[in-house]
């Protein structure tokens, strides 16, 4: 059954064809709290159907109408449309993640992702610069037995949720936390290995590079157009090591999520030598 078919006979008022077409399909679980995109058309029902997905789900505290991303910090725009809660602990491939979905930004459909960095990474230096809440760093400091991780984040927020996720899934010797811009606060030393979980990655691939011992692999990300998956974010990478006169060998570009109509969420796996 579909998501719209099983949230209609929850609602408490039969609804209009129109409506009916306009109910949510999917959303996602963030460990007891329900994320749902919601139609600017049927905003007079989101009470409504944030009750319909709580009873849908009994175990969740809060339904979240999740309306996107505002500014540079990446912060969460939403609503609590079922409950008041919107702080949770999140389960997945046995690491726990701490949060505030109104505050720190945590994507479902990087799930993937998150498992690939936990099968990476052994008995390396690593260096992610952009860790957020420590989405990327703490899988890998869990499964893959890494030397060390150096975690780097402007968003004070999020670096207090990162300083709570490496204490919660016991990894405070592997990780270090550091606050601050990757542009300035990046360490002077070498590392095997280097994540760029950013969209605004591009700006700071050179500073990447210039800290990236020869034959180490940088995993960069971007938002690309479809018709150019192959070739912009990859260019990128192989423009920032010619003016550090390197070059980059490309291993892969995988398409993490579809981000919106017509652009892709892409990271671009690469040795540089």
């Amino acid at each position: 059954m579909r998501g719209h078919q099983l949230l209609e006979p929850l609602l408490p008022a039969p609804l209009a064809e129109d409506e009916k077409q306009l109910l949510p399909r999917r959303w996602q679980i963030l460990g007891d709290l329900v994320l749902v995109n919601i139609p600017a058309k049927i905003e007079h029902l989101k009470h409504d159907i944030g009750e319909a997905l709580l009873d849908l789900y009994p175990r969740c505290k809060s339904a979240l109408w999740d309306k996107g991303i505002r500014g540079s910090l990446r912060t969460p725009n939403i609503e609590v449309i079922a409950g008041s809660e919107t702080s949770t602990v999140h389960k997945e491939n046995y690491c726990k993640f701490a949060l505030d979905a109104s505050r720190v930004m945590f994507s479902a459909g990087n799930f993937a992702e998150r498992v690939r960095m936990s099968k990476v990474g052994g008995n390396e230096k690593v260096l992610d610069m952009f860790s957020g809440i420590g989405q990327l760093c703490i899988p890998m400091a869990v499964h893959a037995n890494p030397q060390s991780i150096c975690a780097i984040e402007l968003n004070s927020i999020a670096y207090g949720y990162l300083n709570e996720n490496i204490t919660l899934n016991n990894v405070n010797g592997i990780v270090r936390p550091i606050l601050g811009n990757c542009a300035e606060v990046t360490p002077k030393e070498q590392f095997d290995r280097v994540i760029m979980g950013h969209f605004d990655a591009c700006d700071y691939l050179c500073k990447a590079l210039q800290v990236l011992v020869p034959g180490g692999i940088v995993h960069y990300h971007e938002l690309v157009p479809l018709e150019l998956i192959g070739e912009r974010p990859r260019a990128h990478v192989a423009q920032a090591a010619r003016a550090l006169a390197r070059s980059a060998e490309l291993l892969s570009v995988r398409k993490v999520k579809d981000y919106a109509p017509g652009v892709a969420h892409v990271v671009v796996d690469a040795r540089i030598n």
